[in-house]
């Protein structure tokens, strides 16, 4: 039997130019399949455009290569938005938020049994099936979260994508939120690709970075790669001297290693 390839994504050299302008310059790096691997920088530094060329919506020269679990699958991407535009004055319930996509018919001729139940399923693990029958736009920024993640997870995806995954969350539902992608990992075997730059995101729930500022200044695992070179190099003036000092001292506890099964 044919051993999963270690590495699930791979960028080669990927530049991306807008209007003649530069943003992302000779782009190389590697995820590992398994690993929670965050994507950092400042503001302006190219994460997002870095994301925007993995999903295919924008052009880039280069290669990017996602590898599949096994030869010969497609490959599943799930991906998590910083949030989801929609009239929140629409009359949509979460159920028929998950719902929608997923069975043929029109939802006002009903809700297939076989879709309420995958949907169920998936706000189940994400620990928000008392949801279900809540208006999608009376959601709190936590709720919506959840929802998203809830979506993302239906898929079943190899690699799943999250962009700023705390944004419109307080403190406490951020730790609770990162808490419950890490055991989510874990537990259904996906590669995490999170694109962010708080760093004690990244401390306290990263196994592997890809630090990046128009061009990569450090890959690798978290422990290693953070060093007060490399978080100066791509944050520059944006980061203190105690924001740096902090970023290492948070790896006392350290996040679960990422494992290549």
């Amino acid at each position: 039997m044919a051993t999963a390839p270690q590495v699930a994504v791979e960028f080669r050299d990927v530049t991306v130019r807008v209007n003649g302008l530069t943003i992302l310059e000779q782009v190389s790096a590697q995820v590992p399949r398994g690993s929670a691997t965050a994507i950092i920088g400042p503001n302006g530094a190219g994460k997002t455009t870095l994301l925007l060329a993995l999903l295919g919506q924008i052009p880039y020269d280069g290669r990017i290569a996602v590898h599949p679990l096994r030869p010969g699958q497609a490959v599943r991407l799930g991906y998590m938005p910083q949030r989801l535009d929609f009239d929140r004055g629409m009359p949509l319930t979460v159920m028929e938020l998950m719902t929608m996509g997923h069975q043929r018919r029109p939802l006002w001729l009903g809700r297939s049994p076989k879709a309420c139940r995958a949907a169920r399923e998936a706000l189940a693990a994400v620990e928000a099936e008392h949801l279900a029958a809540r208006p999608a736009g009376a959601l709190s920024g936590g709720e919506l979260q959840r929802v998203l993640l809830a979506l993302a997870i239906r898929q079943e995806p190899e690699s799943l994508i999250r962009d700023e995954p705390a944004a419109g969350v307080d403190v406490g539902g951020e730790n609770l939120l990162c808490e419950l992608f890490d055991r989510l990992r874990i537990e259904r075997g996906f590669t995490q690709i999170i694109v962010t730059h708080d760093l004690s995101v990244v401390t306290a729930h990263a196994t592997d970075v890809i630090c990046l500022n128009r061009r990569v200044t450090g890959c690798g695992p978290a422990r290693t790669t953070l060093t007060e070179g490399v978080l100066a190099a791509t944050f520059g003036l944006h980061l203190g001297l105690a924001d740096i000092q902090a970023a290492r001292n948070g790896f006392a506890a350290g996040p679960q290693e990422h494992r290549h099964d």
